[in-house]
């Protein structure tokens, strides 16, 4: 004979389905990496005793164990937290890397475009012996178109600033000759040259030489003979000595 409950009415579950019902959800926790990450570990299976239910083993952590795990979980925690600080300081060490190398490359591009800016006398430790259009028979236009440098022939010639050669070799009545366009757009000459050491289109620096002084042309002596133009050809010179004086340098 079967008994039926009544239609509309429950009973509360027995300690039976209560039991199973903890079970599965143990189980469920289990699946999703709860339990089973701690089941996993040696230590923690030697240390938790299964009670056994009859239903789905059942694992107890004890206080030793959770121990364990905390101090894990801390030290994990300062492990990261120092492994960010150090790619903090990282980061801010390749930052004052990359600064000092660009205030490295600053300082650099300034240094060199004062050296491109620096002008230097033609002869060194010299002194004008002929200055700037004094009159007389001995030039063609009836006065001295540039100065003339004391300097024994051999004596090295310098360029006085930065700029391209644009003509050399043989200029008449000034020898040898050297014209250059400085970077300021004018243009200054060498001449009576005993020997010539750059070529057409050849960049040259401030101090650099570029002959030796002579007595070629027409001369009464070895010297150098120093123009500076607005143009490379004759008749365009202008003061050389308020030239060179205009870039810092005093003959």
């Amino acid at each position: 004979m079967a008994f039926m409950c009544a239609t509309g009415k429950h009973r509360k579950p027995g300690r039976v389905k209560r039991t199973t019902a903890q079970a599965a959800g143990i189980a469920a926790l289990t699946t999703t990496g709860v339990i089973g990450t701690l089941a996993a570990s040696p230590a923690l299976a030697a240390e938790s005793p299964v009670e056994q239910s009859g239903l789905t083993p059942v694992i107890t952590v004890s206080d030793d164990v959770a121990q364990q795990i905390d101090a894990q979980a801390a030290a994990q925690k300062a492990a990261a937290e120092q492994k960010a600080a150090e790619e903090a300081a990282a980061k801010v060490a390749a930052e004052r890397a990359k600064e000092e190398r660009a205030a490295q490359a600053r300082a650099a591009r300034e240094a060199e475009r004062k050296r491109l800016n620096t002008f230097v006398a033609p002869v060194a430790h010299s002194y004008v012996s002929t200055g700037y259009k004094v009159g007389g028979t001995l030039w063609s236009s009836g006065s001295h178109t540039g100065i003339d440098f004391h300097a024994a022939s051999g004596t090295a010639v310098h360029a006085v600033g930065s700029g391209t050669v644009v003509s050399t070799g043989w200029g008449g009545a000034y020898g040898n000759q050297i014209v250059i366009r400085m970077a300021d757009g004018m243009y200054t000459q060498y001449g009576h040259l005993s020997s010539i050491g750059v070529t057409v289109g050849q960049k040259v620096t401030p101090g650099q030489q570029i002959a030796l002084s002579g007595a070629t042309g027409n001369v009464t002596g070895p010297h150098l003979h120093f123009e500076a133009r607005t143009t490379p050809d004759y008749g365009s010179d202008v003061d050389p000595i308020a030239y060179l004086s205009k870039h810092g340098v005093h003959v």
